[in-house]
C-alpha cells in the first residue's frame, strides 16, 4: 500500500528518523517554507511513539545535563538566544543564564515545543505527520523516490532525508563470557536498562562500566544518585583510564585560528594544533578557548588529509580529541571528583579480555593485564558504533546496495556515514542527482565533527533550502535569469546572495570573489574589483562598488572616475536592480546625507539582498549611515531578516545592531553564531568586541582580539580600528605601555592614512592624554603613573590630510577632526574648523561641530568651567553625529576632564558611579577613588 501526499497538491518531504537531526530538520522546512511562500508536506518516518527524543535526548534522568552551554543550543541559526529564551520563560526554569548546563530532557521538550510553534505559524504552507514505523528501503524514480516501510507499506516523496542520527552502542569488543550473560547491559540507553542495574540486591556491589567518554558521566550519574544502591563503587576501565575534560566555569569566546599555512598532512596538523594551543594558554591563561576555536575550522582541516592520514587519527589522535573537545558540565565534573574522592569511583586503564559467571550472580572480569575483577553488572559505554556498513541498519543497508550497477549512496571515511554533495547523496558512480539527502552522524566521515547540536542546526538549515529548492523552487521571472549574449540566451551569473550580475562569467567571478571579501570586511576586495571591471568595463556593478567604496569607507579609489564609468556602462547593459543601485550610489556621493539616503532606502525596500545597498546604509565601521535616527537603522536591520535567514552576513549586521541597542547577550550570541559559519567575518568581530568593552571584560577582550587579528584577521581591512579597541581595553586596564606599543606598531603612519588616522589615532591619543597622567594633575592625586606619555599627535594630521580636517563634510569627521585639533594644540585651526562647521550645510555638523569646537577651545583656554557646560549640554545630542556608543564616549571623557579641571567633582562622580553601575571598568575605579581622596 502507498501512503501519498495527504491531497494537498504539495510536495512531500519524507524524513528518516525522528531524533535531533530530523527533528531539526522538519522544523527548518516548516520555517523557510512559511518565509518563502511556498508549500510542503513533511513526513517523519520514526518507530518511536513520538518524534523528537531519539537516543540523546530520550534520557528521563535530570542529572543527565547538555555538554554545550545552553548558549550554544538554540535550534534556530538565526536566533542564537532563542534556548535560553525559552527557559527563562518556563514557569519553574532556574538558571536560565546563557553558560547554564541544561537538562535533556528539557531540551528534547524544547524542541517538541518549537517545532509545533513552526508548523502551527505555517499551517498555511506546511503539515507534518508522523509515521510510526522503520524505514527499511528507499527506491529513486521520475518523480522523487518511494520510501519502504517495514509494516509493508510505502511513501512517496519528492525528497527523502536520511537523518537516523547516532547508531546504537557498539559492542563488537565485548569477548563471548559477556555477551551471553544477563549481567551485561549493551545498550545503556535502551528503554529500563539502567532502572534492573539501579535497583539490583543480588550480584556484586562493584558495576564496571566499559569506556571513559560522556556516556560513563551519565551512566556514573544515573548510578550512584539518590535512590540508586547506596555504597555501590563504580569501575570505570578505558583505554587511556582519562575521564572527559571539564567545561571552564564561565562562557570564554572561541579563539579561531587562522589554518592557511597549516599544512596538509597529519604530522603538520599535529604540531600546528599543539602550536595553537599553547599560544592561546600562555595568553589567555586557559587552553579551551583554542579547542573551541578549533571547530571553527575542524571541518576544513579534516578535508585537507588523506585517507590515510585519517585512518591514523582515527586510530592514534580520536581519543583525545573527543576527551577534550566534547567536554562535561562542570557540575558533573564536581560530583564524579566527590565520588573518587570517596572511593565510589575509579578509573582503570585497560581493555576487556574475558568474562565468566560467579556464583550467586555477577561476573568475573579479566582485564588485557590479567587483573581481575567481581562486579555485579558490566555496561557498555565505548560508544555508538562507527561503520554503517556494519550496523545492520537495513534503510543504510538499502541505500548502499547496488541496483542496476547503481548504490544510491557510497561510504565515506572508515564507513561513517556516506559521500555527499553539500550534504545530497553521492551515488556509487559519484552523481548526486538523486533526491536524497543526509546531516548529521551519517556526515562524519566527512566532516569528522557532525554530531553536536551547533553543526546538526546549520547543516538542517541549509538542507531545508536545498530541497526546497529542488521539490519547490521558487518563481524567476525570465528577464531577471536570462541575458542575451549574441543572439543567443544565456544564464546570467548570479553573485553570493543570488541576485543576477550584468557581466560576463570570468568577470562576476571576480566581483564576486570581491564582494565576498567586503561582507568580511577584508583587504583586497577592491583589487578584485578592478580586475572585474577591467574584464568587463561595460559591468555595471564593478565600478559602481568601487566608486562606494571609495566614498563611503575611504578605500582609495578614484570615486568619480568609477561612478563616471559605472553610468555609462549601466546604459549598455544593466536591469532594473543594477540601474538603481548605480543611481544610488551617484546620489550618495553627490548629495550625502539627504536625497541620496531617500533614495538608498527605497533601493532596499525593492531589493533587501543588495548587499552593497545594505552595507552604504548600516555600516559598522564606516562614517556615515542611512539615517542619523538610531531607530531607523535598528527597524531597518530588523525588517531584512526574512530576506537574508540565517545568512552569516545578515546575523553579524543583527549582532552589530543589538549591542547598539545595549543588548549585550544577545549580540554576543549573534556574533559567535555568525563566526561559526564564518570566522572571518569582521562585522561579528567587531560586534563581539563591542560587546566586551561595553560589558567590562577587558583583561578577556584585548586577549580574544589581539588572537583574532593576529589570526583569522590577518586580512582584516580595518585592522586599526581593530587595534584601537584593543588600546581602550588597555585605557581601561592602566596598562599605558601596551598603548603606547600599539600606538607606534599598529596605529601609527603610514601604516594608518586617511580618514582611519583621524577616527582611530588621533581620538586615541586625546582620549589617552585626558583619561591618564593630565586627570592626575586635574584631580591633585597620584592615582596613574605619568612615565608614559601620549606621543605627538602632528604626524597623524599630516596621514589623514589638511581637506578631511578642515573641510569635513560629515558630523562624525567633523567630531574627531576638532579632538584630533585639540590633541594637537592647535587652537587657530580648531577655531577656524568651528567656523567652517558654523556655515556648513548639514544642520547636525552645525549643532554639534560647532558645540565641539567651542568646547575644546575653552579647554584650551583653561576656561574648564565653560567647557564642562557645553559638553554638558552637548552630549545628549551626540548620537546624532553616528558612530558607536564607544566612539562617542570620547567626548563623555573629555566632559569628566572638564569637571575634575574646574573642581566640580560631584557631577564627575555621578557620571563615573553611572558608567561603573553599566559595566566594571578598573580606570573608572580608580579615577572615583582619586576624585573621594582629592581635596574639595
Amino acid at each position: 500500500m502507498v501512503l501519498g501526499s495527504p491531497g494537498s497538491g504539495r510536495p512531500q518531504v519524507v524524513v528518516i528518523g525522528g531524533g535531533a537531526a530530523g527533528t531539526l530538520v522538519a522544523l527548518h522546512l516548516a520555517r523557510t517554507a512559511h518565509q518563502r511562500g511556498t508549500g510542503v508536506d513533511v513526513v517523519v518516518v520514526d518507530p518511536a511513539d513520538r518524534p523528537g527524543r531519539g537516543t540523546a535526548f530520550g534520557t528521563t534522568d535530570d542529572e543527565h545535563l547538555l555538554n554545550v552551554p545552553a548558549a550554544g543550543m538554540t535550534a534556530l541559526p538565526q536566533d542564537p538566544g532563542h534556548f535560553v529564551a525559552w527557559r527563562a520563560r518556563q514557569e519553574h526554569a532556574t538558571g536560565s543564564e546563557p553558560g547554564t548546563f541544561a537538562p535533556r530532557r528539557q531540551y528534547a521538550r524544547y524542541r517538541d515545543e518549537t517545532l509545533t510553534d513552526a508548523f502551527d505559524l505555517a499551517a498555511a504552507t506546511a503539515s507534518l505527520r508522523h509515521v510510526r514505523a522503520g524505514a527499511v528501503g528507499v527506491r529513486r524514480h521520475a518523480d522523487g523516490a518511494t520510501v519502504l516501510l517495514d509494516d509493508g507499506h510505502d511513501v512517496v516523496a519528492g525528497a527523502v532525508v536520511v537523518a537516523t542520527g547516532v547508531p546504537a552502542a557498539g559492542h563488537a569488543w565485548a569477548p563471548p563470557g559477556l555477551t551471553g550473560s544477563p549481567f551485561f547491559v549493551p545498550d545503556p540507553w535502551a528503554p529500563g536498562a539502567l532502572d534492573v542495574v539501579r535497583r539490583d540486591r543480588v550480584g556484586a556491589g562493584d558495576v564496571l562500566v566499559v569506556g571513559a567518554g560522556l556516556t560513563m558521566v551519565d551512566v556514573v550519574l544515573s548510578l550512584t544518585r539518590p535512590g540508586g544502591r547506596e555504597g555501590r563503587r563504580v569501575l570505570a576501565v578505558s583505554r587511556s583510564g582519562e575521564m572527559p575534560a571539564r567545561h571552564a566555569d564561565e562562557l570564554q569566546l572561541a579563539a579561531i585560528p587562522d589554518v592557511d599555512d597549516w599544512g596538509s598532512t597529519l604530522a603538520e596538523l599535529r604540531a600546528s594544533v599543539a602550536e595553537h594551543v599553547e599560544r592561546v594558554r600562555a595568553t589567555g591563561g586557559d587552553w579551551r578557548p583554542a579547542m573551541d576555536g578549533l571547530r571553527f575550522r575542524v571541518s576544513e582541516l579534516w578535508q585537507r588529509l588523506s585517507e590515510d592520514d585519517r585512518a591514523e587519527f582515527l586510530a592514534t589522535d580520536a581519543g583525545d580529541w573527543n576527551r577534550v573537545r566534547h567536554r562535561m558540565p562542570p557540575t558533573s565534573a564536581a560530583v564524579l571528583r566527590e565520588l573518587a574522592t570517596a572511593d565510589r569511583l575509579r578509573h582503570l586503564t585497560g581493555t576487556v579480555a574475558d568474562a565468566a559467571p560467579l556464583t550467586g550472580g555477577g561476573l568475573r572480569v579479566t582485564l588485557a593485564d590479567g587483573s581481575t575483577h567481581d562486579v555485579g553488572w558490566v555496561v557498555n559505554c565505548t560508544g555508538p558504533a562507527l561503520d554503517v556498513r556494519r550496523l545492520g541498519n537495513p534503510v543504510l543497508d538499502d541505500l548502499l546496495t547496488v541496483r542496476g550497477g547503481v548504490s544510491l549512496a557510497q561510504p565515506a571515511t572508515a564507513g561513517m556515514g556516506f559521500r555527499t554533495r553539500d550534504g545530497r547523496l553521492l551515488d556509487s558512480t559519484g552523481r548526486a542527482d538523486a533526491p536524497v539527502w543526509t546531516l548529521g552522524a551519517l556526515r562524519r566521515g566527512e566532516l569528522w565533527e557532525s554530531t553536536a547540536v551547533p553543526e546538526i542546526r546549520s547543516q538542517a538549515l541549509g538542507l531545508a533550502v536545498d530541497v526546497l529548492d529542488a521539490v519547490a523552487p521558487m518563481p524567476r521571472r525570465l528577464e531577471d535569469g536570462r541575458l542575451v549574449s549574441g543572439h543567443h540566451p544565456v544564464a546570467r551569473p548570479r553573485d553570493p546572495l543570488g541576485l543576477p550580475l550584468s557581466a560576463t562569467a570570468e568577470a562576476a567571478a571576480r566581483y564576486n570573489a570581491g564582494l565576498e571579501r567586503v561582507m568580511r570586511l577584508q583587504s583586497g576586495g577592491e583589487e578584485l574589483l578592478r580586475e572585474a571591471a577591467a574584464l568587463d568595463p561595460d559591468f555595471a556593478l564593478a565600478h559602481a562598488a568601487l566608486a562606494m567604496l571609495g566614498h563611503e569607507a575611504g578605500a582609495a579609489t578614484d570615486v568619480a572616475g568609477s561612478l563616471q564609468a559605472a553610468r555609462r556602462a549601466v546604459l549598455t547593459r544593466g536591469d532594473e536592480r543594477e540601474r538603481s543601485l548605480v543611481d544610488v550610489i551617484g546620489r550618495r556621493v553627490d548629495d550625502a546625507r539627504h536625497e541620496g539616503a531617500t533614495a538608498l532606502m527605497n533601493h532596499i525596500a525593492h531589493h533587501p539582498r543588495d548587499v552593497l545597498a545594505v552595507s552604504a546604509a548600516v555600516p559598522t565601521i564606516a562614517f556615515s549611515g542611512v539615517t542619523d535616527i538610531q531607530q531607523e537603522a535598528w527597524d531597518l536591520v530588523d525588517g531584512l531578516a526574512p530576506a537574508y535567514g540565517d545568512h552569516w552576513w545578515y546575523i553579524s549586521l543583527l549582532a552589530f545592531t543589538r549591542q547598539d541597542q545595549g543588548r549585550f547577550d544577545e549580540a554576543g550570541l549573534l556574533a559567535e553564531s555568525a563566526l561559526f559559519c564564518e570566522p572571518s567575518s569582521g562585522h561579528a568581530v567587531h560586534a563581539q568586541t563591542h560587546v566586551m568593552y561595553e560589558t567590562g571584560k577587558h583583561e578577556g577582550g584585548r586577549v580574544w582580539l589581539d588572537h583574532w587579528v593576529a589570526e583569522s584577521g590577518r586580512s582584516a581591512s580595518h585592522r586599526a580600528h581593530f587595534s584601537w579597541h584593543a588600546a581602550l581595553h588597555d585605557l581601561a586596564i592602566g596598562d599605558t605601555e601596551a598603548v603606547r606599543q600599539r600606538c607606534y606598531s599598529q596605529l601609527a603612519p603610514p601604516a594608518v592614512t586617511g580618514v582611519r588616522s583621524l577616527i582611530d589615532s588621533a581620538s586615541l591619543l586625546w582620549r589617552w592624554r585626558i583619561t591618564t597622567a593630565d586627570w592626575d594633575a586635574a584631580a591633585g592625586s597620584q592615582a596613574f603613573p605619568h612615565e608614559v606619555a601620549p606621543p605627538p599627535v602632528e604626524c597623524v594630521l599630516e596621514a589623514a590630510g589638511a581637506d578631511l580636517i578642515d573641510r569635513p563634510e560629515t558630523p562624525f569627521v567633523a567630531m574627531h577632526s576638532a579632538l584630533a585639533l585639540a590633541a594637537a594644540g592647535d587652537l587657530a585651526r580648531l577655531a577656524r574648523l568651528r567656523d567652517h562647521c558654523r556655515s556648513a550645510s548639514d544642520p547636525a555638523i552645525r549643532a554639534t561641530g560647532t558645540a565641539l569646537c567651542d568646547a575644546l577651545l575653552a579647554a584650551g583656554q583653561q576656561q574648564w568651567t565653560r567647557a564642562a557646560e557645553i559638553l554638558g549640554d552637548l552630549l545628549p545630542t551626540l548620537v546624532r553625529v553616528g558612530g558607536s556608543a564607544a566612539q562617542r564616549e570620547v567626548v563623555e571623557e573629555t566632559l569628566l576632564f572638564a569637571l575634575v579641571s574646574s573642581g566640580q567633582p560631584e557631577p564627575a562622580l555621578a557620571v563615573l558611579d553611572a558608567r561603573l553601575d553599566r559595566r566594571p571598568s578598573p580606570l573608572d575605579a580608580r579615577r572615583r577613588g582619586s576624585l573621594v581622596v582629592a581635596p574639595v
